[in-house]
C-alpha cells in the first residue's frame, strides 16, 4: 500500500471482562482518586463520588486510564479515547463468550479474514 494512501489513524479496540471480587474495595480506590485529583473542584468532586459509590460500574470506569495503556508505546499518540462499562452475566464455559467471534463482519468473510 502506498503510504500517501495509508491512514496515520488506527482504531484499537479493547475487550475486558473483569470479576468484581471486592466492590467496596472498588469504591475505596475510585473515592481515593477522585480526592488526590487537583484538578477537579469541589462540586465536581461531590458528584463525582456520588456516582462512583452508588454504582460499581461507574468506580470501575473512573479508574480505566486509556492513556496509560499507550502512553508506553513508542511511535503513537493517542487522540481519541471513550469507554464504558456494564455489568453482565458471564459464563466463562459457555461458547459464546469466545471473545472476537461476533466482531468479525461480513465484509472480514468476503475478504478472506477470519
Amino acid at each position: 500500500m502506498d503510504a500517501e494512501k495509508t491512514s496515520r489513524f488506527v482504531r484499537l479496540q479493547v475487550e475486558l471482562i473483569l470479576e468484581v471480587t471486592d466492590e467496596d474495595e472498588l469504591t475505596q480506590a475510585a473515592v481515593n482518586r477522585l480526592a488526590g485529583d487537583p484538578e477537579v473542584t469541589e462540586a465536581e468532586r461531590a458528584h463525582a463520588e456520588s456516582a462512583v459509590t452508588e454504582d460499581t460500574e461507574e468506580a470501575l470506569a473512573s479508574l480505566v486510564d486509556p492513556f496509560s495503556l499507550v502512553s508506553g508505546v513508542p511511535g503513537v499518540e493517542l487522540q481519541q479515547a471513550s469507554w464504558s462499562s456494564e455489568q453482565i452475566d458471564y459464563d466463562p464455559d459457555s461458547p459464546e463468550w469466545d471473545l472476537g467471534e461476533d466482531d468479525r463482519s461480513d465484509d472480514d468473510e468476503e475478504d478472506g479474514i477470519g
